[in-house]
């Protein structure tokens, strides 16, 4: 009998992995998790139904969301992952040598997992720079400050994600950052849900001077299409080179993956067009 996993995009459309085994499930507190071993695609991490991260695929994501706000700062020492419980962005973090990065996740369950079935993903918390508090980022980041880089790295805006996407938290996110500071955060896909990305967008610029709109293409996210944003109150542009190496990311990417689908901007009303 074969084995399959089926996320459910829309009413009329799935993505479907076949599956060797289901090594875990859990049922944590806030989520309900799941990893299951595919043929295709390594091991899969599942988060209420919903696929957070593949071993085969993962780097995608991971570079995109880091070295796009970490290369806009000059000097990113102090870095704040808030979600991101997988230990992927804390990895790509620690390839630009900052002195501390510090990992906010609501779910401990996540982090043993993760540890446990996606070793290669979580290997940054073998690294002494890499501070982990399990607790509520909200919390976290209105009781903080003195961060250089701040990256939301959560699941879609329900659940306990979904105060992440609100005017309030940027409000903090902005007073827990020094001068210069950058964030970034992920928003789903415009494809299916570009109200996502619009709302966080527009949320942003009441708050920042600069907010710019990125993508990238992640083979087992929704439609393949997956929105990022920049935002902080300095201009948004490449300060220094990636001097280590990547599989997705490049100097070259970094303009071109805020030139937008037609689409994209105009949802956004011309709001996100790049310059």
């Amino acid at each position: 009998m074969e084995l399959w996993f089926d996320e459910l995009h829309t009413p009329n459309m799935r993505l479907g992995f076949r599956i060797k085994r289901e090594l875990e499930h859990v049922r944590s507190e806030y989520q309900d998790i799941h990893v299951f071993e595919t043929y295709d695609y390594g091991n899969l991490l599942v988060i209420d139904g919903t696929v957070q991260t593949t071993e085969r695929d993962e780097f995608i994501y991971h570079e995109m969301i880091v070295h796009m706000p970490m290369l806009t700062h000059s000097s990113p020492e102090r870095v704040l992952i808030v979600g991101g419980g997988d230990g992927g962005a804390a990895r790509e973090a620690l390839k630009h040598e900052p002195e501390e990065v510090h990992v906010v996740e609501i779910d401990e369950k996540v982090v043993e997992i993760s540890k446990k079935y996606l070793p290669g993903i979580a290997s940054a918390y073998e690294d002494s720079r890499v501070h982990l508090h399990v607790e509520d980022g909200i919390k976290f980041v209105k009781r903080s400050s003195k961060f250089d880089v701040i990256i939301v790295d959560s699941t879609d805006p329900v659940g306990p994600a979904e105060g992440l996407f609100h005017e309030d938290f940027y409000r903090d996110i902005k007073s827990a950052m020094n001068p210069g500071g950058v964030m970034a955060q992920q928003c789903g896909t415009p494809v299916y849900h570009p109200e996502e990305l619009r709302n966080a967008y527009l949320a942003l610029s009441r708050v920042f001077r600069y907010v710019r709109v990125f993508l990238a293409y992640i083979p087992t996210y929704p439609s393949g299409m997956w929105a990022f944003v920049m935002a902080s109150d300095s201009e948004i542009k490449r300060r220094r080179n990636a001097d280590f190496p990547t599989r997705y990311y490049s100097d070259r990417l970094y303009s071109s993956a805020m030139v937008l689908p037609e689409f994209v901007e105009k949802y956004c009303k011309d709001e996100c067009k790049s310059d």
